[in-house]
Formats: structure tokens, sequence, C-alpha cells
């Protein structure tokens, strides 16, 4: 199953704060059990670079990467115009697939446009966050991050890209909601 064709239009609304968990298509799988298309919809890279991202002037992007796609999502971050600036990794407390190593963590990619200040120092946390992931909802990511970004960006226009729920605040857009 491929989200490329048939994605609702993106809002017109210029946002600040964005927060992103594109659903990366993978180019191998040693079967169609392991293949994420058989667990929710993706997307090809470069339908992924085409989305109209419509920021403000400053903005600053919250992009997820597994370590398979990290050259992608930095292609992905610089086509929608931010720069990278540092990243999180999420430590999922339990060892999933892989082919060199058994992924055990998803990185948050940051990246800023314009003149984007970094949150105040009370809401600077440590780089790594272990929670274990959730073996029923499939790159389902913690509700740690968004808490933190809500709390750290509060008068900002919010937007999460490839949400799964609502949340208080946000404006969402993705196939599951």
């Amino acid at each position: 199953m491929n989200l490329s064709n048939g994605i609702r239009p993106f809002p017109k609304k210029k946002f600040s704060v964005i927060y992103a968990d594109p659903p990366w298509k993978y180019d191998f799988s040693p079967s169609k059990h392991f293949a994420i298309e058989s667990y929710y919809p993706t997307m090809y890279l470069k339908d992924i670079k085409k989305l109209p991202i419509r920021t403000a002037d400053n903005a600053v992007l919250y992009l997820w990467a597994t370590s398979p796609k990290l050259v992608e999502a930095l292609e992905v971050m610089k086509v929608w115009g931010f720069k990278y600036k540092t990243h999180a990794v999420w430590d999922k407390d339990s060892r999933g697939m892989g082919y060199w190593f058994l992924g055990q963590h998803e990185l948050l990619l940051v990246g800023t446009k314009g003149k984007f200040s970094p949150p105040k120092a009370r809401f600077i946390v440590s780089s790594i966050y272990t929670e274990k992931r959730d073996h029923k909802k499939k790159s389902r990511k913690p509700k740690y991050f968004r808490d933190l970004i809500t709390r750290s960006f509060q008068d900002e226009s919010k937007i999460e890209l490839f949400a799964r729920d609502r949340t208080k605040g946000w404006s969402v857009w993705g196939y599951e909601v």
C-alpha cells in the first residue's frame, strides 16, 4: 500500500513549529510479513520532498528518522527549507529489526529556518529519552516529545504531519486523522 497517491491537501496556514513522522518507504524486506506496508501506507522519498510545507519565515522542524533513513531525512529537511541543528535519540528499550544492527532507537532531527531560537533553558532536556515502544501500534512515537515541544513553544503555531490523533493547540495533517 502506498500513500503517495490521493493524499489530502495540506493546510494553507503557515506554521512556526512542524513535527513530522514521514511514512518512509523501504526498498527491502525479508518477507511480506515484515514489510512496513503490511502495517501502514508509506510514501516514496520524492513525494515526501514534494509536500507543500508552508512555514513562517522563522520556524523549527522536528523530523523523525530511522537510522537507515537518516540521509533521506536530511535531504527532506533541506528541500523543505530547514538547516540541520541537532538531534535527540529515542531509546525504545527493546531491539527491533535490522540488517547491520538490530534497531533499538530512532532519531528526532531538529532543523531551523530563518531565526528561530532554541527553547528556554528550563525546557532543554537530555538528548536521549528511553521509553518502551508500543509493539501493537507500529511506528507510534512517545507522547513525551510532542508534549515537550508544546511546553517549549506555547505561543507558536504548530502542526503535526502524519499525525495519528489530535492534540489540543496543534493543527494536524495525515492519513490517520
